[in-house]
Formats: C-alpha cells, structure tokens, sequence
C-alpha cells in the first residue's frame, strides 16, 4: 500500500484547484469524487475578479475567458414588459493594480473541464465513481461511526503521520473496498460532506426552508438568437442580456449559457400545491412558469436538465482541521446563493491551502503553518456568510420594486479583491520603510501592476512575476538590492525567487535576473513606497509615513497566494529574514541568510 501525499475527496472547483496548485509543486496528489461520471453542474454562473487572479495564476484563464463571456447588463420585467436595463459595470474598468475588475460567466462544468485539463497536464486525473466510506487516523484516539466507515478522531498533539482511508469504487467495471494511505486529506465534497460527517463536525447554521428557488438548464429553440422585447411571444430573449422578470406571484430569470446558440440559465420561483409547498422541478413545471411569466410559449422549451430546488443555507463547520484532515469550499462552509460568493470561496480556499501544504510536504515548513488555514480562512468563511446573507436580504427588497432585480446583489465587496488577513500570524507586524497611507498592510492582497522585463523588454505584471508556487521578495530602491541578494542565495533553492523593482529613471543596467522596470509608476503608486534621497526629505509632506529607516528603499515578502507577508524598509534585513524562515526553513535545517552571505 503506496502513500499519497495528499488525497482530495470531490472534484468541483475547489477540490481540482486545490489538485491543479499541488500537482504544480510536485506533489503527489489523489483526487476522488463519487460520481461515476465528471458531474454536469451549472448553478455557479463563473470565477469573480479574485478568483480569476488565482484561475491566472493556474495558467487557465486564457482558456476560462475564451469560453466564457462578460456579465451581460440586466432588462427587468413586470407584468412581461420590460421595465428597466441596468449595467452592475458599466462605472467599473479594469486598473493597473486590478486587471480584472468585473466577474465572467461561464458554465461550472466547463470551468471544471478546463481544470481537469490543466490537472491532466501533471499526469492527475480523476478518480471517478470512488467514494470515500473511512477514515482513520493512527493517533490511537477514540474512532467515531461514519456512513460505511470510522474515523479516528486524533487527541492532543498526537495526529500520526498519515490516514488511512477507505474507499468504494461505485462503477460497473469493479465492486469492493481499497485501503489506501495520504499524509494528508481533504474534503471538497459538498454541502453534504461525507468527510466532514465522518469527522464529527458541526455544521451549525440555518435553512429557510420558505426562500425556494428551482433551477436547471434549458433550451430555448427555434426562436433565434434576437427578439422584440416587448412581444415575447413572437421572438426570443436577446443574448446579450440577463433577463429578469419579478411578478408578485413568482419569477423567473433566464441568462444565456456561454458557448451554447440556444442554452440558458433558467431560475425562477416554484410552482406550488394546493398547500402552497414547493414542487419539484420539472420540464412541464419549467414550462407552465415560462409562459406564465415571460409570455413565451412553453413547448420552445425543448429541453430542461440538471435541475435542482435551492434552499436558502447559512452554515459554517465548527472548524476548518481535525488533524491531518482539512475541509474547503461547500464542506466547511454554505452560503445564500446572493454575489455568487460560494464557488469563488471555495477557490479561494483552495488556494490558500494550498501553498501551505505544498511547503509542509516538501520539508521546508513546519507542520504548524497548516494551523494557519482555519486561522485565515475561517473568519473570512464567516464575513462571506454574513454579506451574502445582507446582499440576499437587500435584494428580496430590491424586487418588490419593478426595476428591481439581480444587481442589488453585486457590490465592490462581492469582487473577492478586498479580502485579506490582518489578524492572521501569517501578517508580520506593521508595515515599515516609507509608504502612504493606501499602501497594502501584511495580511493584504499584494496589488498587480504592468511593468516590463527589465532583460527582455517585454510586457508583463506584477501578478505574472508572482505567479507559480514561490515564494516572491519583491525591492523598491537601490537599498533593497543587497536583502534581494541575501534572500536568493540562502533560500534560492527553496522556493523563493526575488524580484528588484526599477523606477524608470534608475540605471538598470546589469540588472538582477527577474528584475522588472516601473515604466509607467504604477507598481511604486500600489505599493505606496518612494525611495532616494530627495523624497527622504519631503515624505511627509506627501502623506508618506516611515519606520524610521534611513536606507533608500522597501523590501516586501509576497506570499505565494498573493498575499503581503512583510513590508519592511531596506535596512531592517531581520524582518525578511524572520518570515522566511519560518516557510522556508523547518527545524532550522537551511543555512541562514546571514551565513548564506559570509
């Protein structure tokens, strides 16, 4: 019996980024899910600007953006006719520190076809129709009763060294059970997490079981692509929109389905019985509500599938780890389906997870920079459920009122771009070196910004520089040059690359492999940092603040998630020092930056 590395237990969007950023760093990495074939699901309408960073830096978002399209404007209705069109982005554009300023809709199961294939590329795939029944620890704690199997739970400090899992294979071809052994797992399997259950972890939250919403997809034929708005019955939705239409007595919404001529997204209120309880969804049932609301004749509905009931649920697990076992995406955490924040959570998880795990397997990091997942992501879990659960209230207002609809839902902070750690260990104290005040703080998302290759002259961003699983010491001013060379030749080996920021009018000549140029000032403007003598003297009144340090120049470490470690002045070496060796140097076992340089 081999050992993985990692086991991954369900191949949504979560669990296959999780797979795709492991695979990348050489991992040995399992995923499983219990369908016997990839599943087809929909309801997720796309990545939002922060999950389409980290989609970018899997090196999928070209394919992403290519089957994909923009978020379309919004027509509402009352009554089937049409009231107003509201444009939730026409006010937003892309910036320098923010390339991607609006989300991108496009089919769940394509986004996890893109990923199966990046997946692909590093020899994983998935496992399908295997189902995880049992877990075990070998900590020798008590063991609690799963369906089909145990988990033992871990006591104290002791977890072992790895679990031991077993699995069904749920397929035609084979029958039976395997014992298979991963240093660690991870539950990416749902709202109804098998592992989480094994486990014992509480799921504490609430449905409303009188907010229902059935959803599926359909397709509309043989109207064409363009229709008269005002006389449904003689043409089709437009494309180009997202079509809304609240009565008193229900609703229905239709957006077309990227990279389909007829397909959309059907999602409306349920029918309901003489009760007044919620139908299942149905074809005839998807049918009747068509022509109900929207006036368009229901056999042009040729074909509804994926269909679904969706219930308003606000859940958080107790906690995100038991052990050498983690929960991520729907399994730890469940959210009202207001700014699409549940998918892009869970990638966002992933994403954290991660580089963490990456580190620990590979030996560079001790084991307890994993107790940083739960102590980042938790309370971030729990902010998101907190405005998705505002923005579903804001907009079950917003429909009351015809012209209200979708939009109310979506607000800067629905982007995913604001999120950060400031709390977290991870953030190494304040910020020093000179600044603004709208500089990121340690905890926050490190901005992008276009410069060029300070060797090839060629375009690039900040976020390229970052990408891939290192660990990033980024330099402004000619102070940072000698922490840049301390940093590569202790750590350089170790996942860590550095990178010298040159402003335009520096002299780059022989610059440092990976150097960039500033042409344009945007990177020294989303940093906030100046350096040379002559701003030295007028900082402050720029608005600048300073850490007291004399030497011309900043030093920032940049989390492989993209995330600012330390913002240090280029004289206080100890501060990189101290954060990198706590990801990079486990047990003390690598030479220091100060011996690396002796």
């Amino acid at each position: 019996m081999g050992m993985t590395d990692v086991l991954i237990v369900g191949a949504g969007p979560t669990g296959l980024v999780l797979a795709c950023d492991l695979a990348r760093r050489g991992a040995a990495v399992r995923i499983v899910d219990r369908s016997p074939t990839p599943p087809r699901t929909s309801r997720a309408k796309g990545p939002n600007p922060r999950s389409l960073e980290v989609l970018d830096d899997l090196g999928v978002v070209d394919a992403v953006l290519a089957a994909g399209s923009a978020p379309l404007p919004m027509l509402k209705y009352r009554d089937r006719l049409p009231v107003t069109e509201t444009d939730p982005w026409a006010d937003s554009a892309p910036t320098p520190d923010a390339p991607y300023d609006r989300g991108w809709l496009i089919a769940q199961w394509r986004l996890e076809e893109i990923l199966r294939e990046r997946l692909a590329g590093y020899g994983v795939q998935v496992e399908l129709g295997r189902e995880v029944v049992g877990l075990a620890q070998d900590s020798g704690s008590a063991t609690a009763e799963g369906d089909g199997g145990s988990v033992s739970l871990g006591g104290g400090d002791t977890i072992g060294d790895h679990v031991t899992v077993t699995l069904t294979d749920r397929t035609e071809r084979t029958t039976g059970r395997t014992v298979e052994r991963a240093r660690y797992v991870v539950g990416c399997d749902g709202a109804h997490s098998s592992v989480r259950k094994m486990l014992g972890i509480g799921f504490e939250g609430t449905t409303a079981e009188d907010q229902v919403m059935v959803c599926g997809d359909v397709d509309l034929d043989g109207l064409g692509d363009l229709g008269d708005l005002g006389d449904l019955a003689e043409g089709a939705p437009d494309r180009g929109r997202w079509h809304q239409w609240f009565d008193e007595d229900g609703a229905v919404m239709l957006c077309p389905i990227p990279g389909t001529r007829t397909g959309w997204w059907f999602q409306a209120g349920p029918e309901r019985d003489g009760r007044g309880r919620p139908l299942a969804p149905s074809a005839d049932g998807f049918r009747r509500l068509l022509t109900r609301h929207t006036g368009l004749p229901g056999h042009r509905l040729t074909r509804a599938d994926l269909l679904s009931t969706y219930r308003v649920n606000v859940r958080l697990a107790d906690r995100f780890r038991e052990g050498r076992v983690f929960l991520a995406g729907d399994a730890a955490h469940v959210h009202p389906i207001a700014g699409g924040l549940g998918m892009n959570t869970g990638i966002q998880d992933a994403f954290n997870l991660g580089w963490k795990l990456g580190l620990v397997l590979s030996g560079h990091a001790g084991a307890e920079l994993l107790d940083t997942y739960e102590e980042e992501r938790l309370p971030v879990a729990a902010h998101t459920l907190d405005l998705a659960s505002e923005r579903l209230r804001a907009t079950l207002e917003a429909i009351r009122t015809p012209g209200g609809g979708l939009d109310t839902a979506i607000t800067a902070d629905t982007t995913g771009l604001g999120i950060g750690y400031r709390w977290s260990s991870l953030a190494a104290g304040a910020p020093g070196g000179y600044r603004t005040s709208a500089a990121p703080r340690p905890g926050d998302r490190a901005p992008d910004a276009p410069c060029r290759d300070a060797a090839t002259g060629s375009r690039t961003r900040l976020h390229r520089v970052f990408a891939g699983p290192s660990t990033t010491v980024l330099g402004f001013g000619p102070g940072s040059a000698a922490v840049l060379r301390e940093a590569a030749a202790a750590y350089g080996d170790a996942g860590v690359r550095t990178c010298r920021v040159y402003a335009a009018h520096e002299d780059h000549a022989g610059a440092e492999p990976g150097a960039v140029i500033d042409e344009e000032g945007h990177a020294t403007a989303a940093y906030g940092t100046a350096y040379g003598t002559a701003y030295a003297g007028y900082g402050a009144a720029y608005g600048m603040e300073s850490s007291g340090g004399t030497d011309a120049g900043t030093v920032l470490v940049i989390r492989p998630d993209h995330h600012v470690g330390v913002f240090a002045s280029a004289d206080d070496a100890r501060s990189v020092r101290k954060y990198l060796r706590r990801l990079h140097e486990a047990g003390g076992r690598r030479t220091s930056m100060v011996d690396a340089v002796r």
